[in-house]
């Protein structure tokens, strides 16, 4: 992808992952993992891994500010971004 391909709330593909842009920068664009979400917590019992559809209903994926962690992508990685999911070898 080009930097130009991206724009808010534009969803694509890096690698196996799910992204969902959140800031286009003038080199960068910022991302949230949207295929999946890692919640965190400082009670053990209280960690557990999401689906897309279990984070989105949990309200995970609402912004800003986003309650997931977001990703900075720069130029060098815009090539291996798609808007299709990729094969991974």
């Amino acid at each position: 992808m080009k930097h130009s391909d991206f724009n808010l709330g534009t969803e694509f593909w890096s690698a196996d992952r799910q992204w969902r842009c959140t800031d286009v920068g003038t080199r960068v664009i910022v991302a949230i993992r949207i295929d999946a979400a890692e919640i965190g917590s400082n009670e053990p019992s209280l960690r557990r891994a999401l689906n897309r559809e279990q984070a989105e209903s949990e309200g995970w994926f609402n912004g800003l500010p986003y309650a997931v962690a977001e990703v900075v992508f720069d130029e060098d990685d815009f090539e291996g971004c798609s808007l299709e999911p990729m094969a991974v070898t």
